[in-house]
């Protein structure tokens, strides 16, 4: 979760599910040798061009966030190999400018567009089987956002 200074929080939307109006944060897979925070900041680095050097990791949530797949995308996503996700959150204060965001940092893009929302918004931006994810990021990284 990247938090500007005002308190808004990053969401793109998703190329591959644009009929879909998918909004989401930038999340990815860990690479074999990176921690938790390495892959966060390197995912961030990919998909929106923002480096290590314009966040502040502010929090980390205390434990793993699941989620399963509805049963019609079970078997469609990811080759058919998972169920669901293990996520592992951080909060990342922005300390860059809106210039500093680049979607076409990575190859090829995952978003076409971007915006800063209020908290409270995100659950209603995502699909809806990821809404109770979202709801428990707001209510853990409240505080601090």
């Amino acid at each position: 979760m990247l938090a500007n200074m005002s308190g808004k929080v990053f969401v793109a939307q998703r190329i591959d599910s644009k009929d879909l109006g998918a909004w989401q944060m930038p999340q990815g897979g860990i690479d074999p040798g990176e921690n938790h925070e390495e892959a966060a900041l390197r995912e961030l680095r990919e998909e929106t061009g923002v480096g290590a050097h314009l966040v502040d990791v502010i929090g980390r949530m205390p434990y793993p966030v699941r989620y399963d797949l509805p049963d019609e995308l079970i078997g469609k996503l990811w080759g058919g190999k998972f169920r669901g996700q293990e996520q592992h959150w951080f909060l990342g204060r922005f300390k860059g400018s809106d210039e500093d965001i680049d979607l076409e940092a990575h190859h090829p893009p995952e978003f076409d567009c971007w915006k800063w929302v209020e908290p409270d918004e995100l659950p209603a931006l995502i699909v809806p089987f990821k809404r109770d994810v979202y709801r428990t990021l707001v209510k853990e990284f409240r505080a601090l956002i």
